[in-house]
């Protein structure tokens, strides 16, 4: 990684401009069977895709926030590296009403939390390759899967990112994107990430710091990548040691 990267988005450039075609995000879900792997130039042409949603179609500007009710997924660490492209806040778990915009999964009671949010209200089926609701979004929603695939390839923010500016609130912390990347390169040795080809795979949810830095952002800031994995209660001790086999983990986190 660039040692002048300031942003969590600064760290995805210098992955893609490092090696595009390596693995960063490998996602399991033990409750349907899933897995799918991300490349980083996969992961990136996401993240631009969905920073231009953010940027151009819903107009959110630098100091917005975003709330994000969302599970450990790969399309949540999406929206993660989307929001800090634009330099929004990405508020995870957060007060939907006082967000600009809210970011919901399918779950009922996350639908009825994103309720309370005035702005723009988006839906994430969660569904095997990132498809669409059937047979059709929330009442009141725009379906992610729907939106996305037609905004651009190319992201380029309209002001640039202010990396001393907030970026992530978690658990009630407030981060900069400096204080992302600063925090994440300092625990990533105590997360078994010890440099270019670590690969730790990750059971903790999003909604705490130690979740993000294992589940995304340490991985992205030592050149490593995660095997992230959702309802991993319901794998078997006999699964998981299958899976740090088989996906060649180097470190755990769960």
């Amino acid at each position: 990684m660039n040692a002048t990267d300031r942003t969590p988005a600064d760290l995805l450039s210098s992955a893609l401009a490092a090696d595009p075609g390596r693995p960063l995000v490998t996602f399991y879900d033990d409750a349907t069977g899933e897995r799918v792997e991300l490349s980083v130039a996969t992961f990136a042409n996401w993240v631009a895709k969905t920073a231009n949603l953010l940027q151009d179609e819903l107009s959110v500007e630098p100091g917005d926030r975003v709330a994000l009710l969302l599970p450990a997924h790969w399309q949540t660490a999406v929206w993660l590296l989307a929001c800090a492209s634009v330099g929004v806040v990405a508020d995870v778990a957060g007060d939907a009403g006082a967000a600009d915009v809210v970011v919901s999964g399918p779950e009922p009671e996350s639908l009825e939390a994103a309720r309370a949010c005035s702005g723009a209200r988006i839906a994430l089926a969660l569904r095997p390759l990132g498809g669409r609701f059937a047979p059709a979004p929330p009442e009141g929603f725009a379906d992610y899967a729907v939106e996305v695939p037609g905004q651009g390839d190319r992201f380029v923010p309209y002001a640039p990112v202010d990396p001393e500016a907030p970026a992530l609130i978690v658990a009630g912390r407030e981060f900069s994107g400096a204080e992302v990347v600063e925090r994440a390169r300092a625990e990533a040795s105590g997360l078994g990430l010890t440099g270019p080809g670590a690969r730790i795979l990750s059971g903790l949810p999003y909604d705490t710091w130690e979740g993000l830095s294992a589940g995304l952002y340490g991985p992205l800031a030592s050149g490593g990548s995660v095997v992230l994995c959702r309802h991993l209660e319901l794998a078997g001790a006999g699964v998981v040691d299958q899976r740090i086999e088989a996906e060649r983990v180097s470190a755990t986190a769960r």
